[in-house]
């Protein structure tokens, strides 16, 4: 199977699935959610939502191709939890940031963008002020990724932070996916590879 690169509609698996239809987040301010995703990135608000018994909001975000992102805001929603629920983005600029975040959580969303426009985007946000990385390109090097663009880099990505410190990447797939790049055996948690040891 191959990872296609163009717009063709597809989809996969017994249960036909044809994408995202969208993944719910959770904000602390909907004004400011939605200044930055509609205002800042474009992407069109088309579905607002009053909660019933005062429970808060849910709003939907059109990032193309039929998939939203939707926000929720709970009045009394605790705290976010940078370094747990999701990366820090106080420590996440340094060279040696910690990338790992508690199991369940959400560590990054990725949009889709095409490889001619990657460059343009990450111009847009530094024009808009938002601080985002270098253009990073990941290859199957030991360190996973590559100072240049080159033919076995198969995406190449720009990371940036939302106004509730969820981070957000823009990907940019630069090849189909090969049967070569699946050739890892999934590691198993500690417990379970104990309990098939017994």
């Amino acid at each position: 199977m191959s990872l296609s690169h163009d717009n063709a509609p597809s989809s996969v698996g017994p249960f036909k699935v044809s994408g995202v239809n969208h993944l719910a987040l959770v904000c602390r301010d909907m004004q400011q959610t939605v200044d930055f995703y509609e205002g800042v990135l474009g992407f069109p608000l088309v579905k607002t939502i009053e909660l019933p018994g005062d429970m808060g909001q849910h709003f939907f975000f059109d990032i193309g191709n039929g998939d939203c992102l939707a926000f929720f805001n709970f009045p009394d929603a605790p705290e976010a939890v940078p370094g747990v629920s999701s990366p820090d983005p106080n420590t996440f600029f340094d060279p040696s940031a910690e990338l790992v975040t508690a199991v369940a959580s959400m560590n990054h969303v990725a949009f889709n963008v095409a490889p001619e426009e990657i460059d343009a985007a990450r111009d847009r946000l530094v024009d808009a002020g938002i601080r985002c990385t270098p253009i990073i390109n990941h290859d199957d090097s030991p360190r996973g990724i590559a100072r240049e663009n080159h033919s076995g880099v198969f995406v190449r990505s720009v990371y940036f932070y939302d106004p509730d410190g969820i981070m957000l990447e823009f990907a940019a797939w630069t090849r189909a996916m090969r049967p070569d790049d699946v050739r890892h055996a999934p590691a198993r948690a500690a417990e379970a590879v104990g309990v098939l040891a017994d």
